[in-house]
């Protein structure tokens, strides 16, 4: 490996950062905004349009530009390194991305209709759906990290995320079973 490989790999792993901590505040954001709708006039109107412009700007101006760089970064070095491509903690983490990006249009689409005053999910939902990003960088960190021990016991691993996530929304469920909302 190169010197420039790991400027990409560093980078790459900055981005990832800023990336999931846009998701982490963007469905916080999104919670907030659906909190406002058992608001009284004019406090409801008033926060509903700061969290709508907050969203926009998350959404535009970090979480997009870092998702966008993360992806190139990493495909950087799988076309300097296309070696990585057989490993079978790269396949997973490649499948996991997958995942990921059904998460990310799923907060776009979110955010598309909260923009409209559309609020399909209650705000225990979207805590829960919070979680899924935790649940993801939790996977794709110990994938990385473990690399063939991860590979050797990938059954377990998968069982222990799959545990970790349950326990998770179990808690988050738990914490707000009085909240109507």
């Amino acid at each position: 490996m190169g010197y420039n490989y790991l400027i990409y790999k560093a980078i790459h792993v900055i981005f990832v950062v800023s990336y999931f901590a846009g998701l982490f505040y963007i469905v916080r954001l999104m919670i907030y905004h659906n909190d406002t709708q058992s608001m009284e006039e004019p406090k409801k109107s008033i926060l509903a349009e700061q969290y709508k412009f907050m969203k926009s700007r998350l959404w535009n101006v970090i979480t997009v530009p870092a998702f966008s760089i993360m992806v190139i970064m990493g495909a950087n070095m799988l076309f300097k390194n296309p070696g990585l491509l057989n490993a079978g903690w790269m396949q997973f983490k490649l499948g996991v991305i997958v995942l990921l990006s059904a998460y990310h249009f799923w907060c776009w689409k979110t955010i598309q209709e909260q923009k409209k005053d559309i609020h399909k999910y209650t705000s225990v939902r979207l805590r829960m759906m919070n979680e899924v990003a935790t649940i993801i960088l939790f996977a794709v960190v110990f994938a990385v990290i473990q690399k063939g021990g991860f590979v050797q016991h990938w059954p377990w691993a998968v069982i222990s995320f799959f545990l970790v996530g349950f326990i998770i929304m179990a808690i988050v469920k738990i914490i707000n079973r009085n909240n109507k909302n």
